[in-house]
């Protein structure tokens, strides 16, 4: 019996060194964004994801925020203000080689998911979703 590669266009899976990169860096920076940031001025943050490059110099973290409008106009710009700062405050409590850069993204998977949830039940109850 002869076997084929099948080749698959996944990205190959993060290295276990990346992987706990990732997840000391998802809850550092968390605690200092909990610090560091007045809750009433950008609403609650949380880090849902935390991509590491594979040369450890950038990572990419996606917020989740819950606030009304004027604190969800505020967080991307306050998060951008702090952001080297943050990223110091990090590089203090850290044993890495470097720190790597920091670049916040506003996650909104989640208000797109509950977009959708409710275009969903509009639609089931027979009324039109309202764009």
């Amino acid at each position: 019996m002869t076997h084929t590669a099948v080749s698959s266009h996944l990205p190959p899976a993060p290295s276990r060194r990346i992987q706990r990169v990732t997840e000391l860096l998802r809850r550092e920076v968390s605690e200092l964004l909990r610090r560091e940031l007045n809750v009433e001025e950008v609403g609650l943050l949380s880090i849902n994801e935390v991509k590491v490059a594979p040369d450890l110099k950038t990572a990419t973290v996606f917020v989740g925020f819950v606030g009304n409008r004027q604190q969800r106009a505020a967080a991307p710009e306050k998060l951008a203000k702090r952001a080297k700062h943050i990223q110091m405050m990090l590089g203090s409590q850290l044993s890495m080689k470097w720190t790597p850069v920091l670049n916040f993204l506003l996650d909104e998977s989640v208000e797109k998911g509950n977009r959708v949830i409710a275009i969903l039940e509009s639609i089931e109850k027979g009324n039109s979703p309202s764009a």
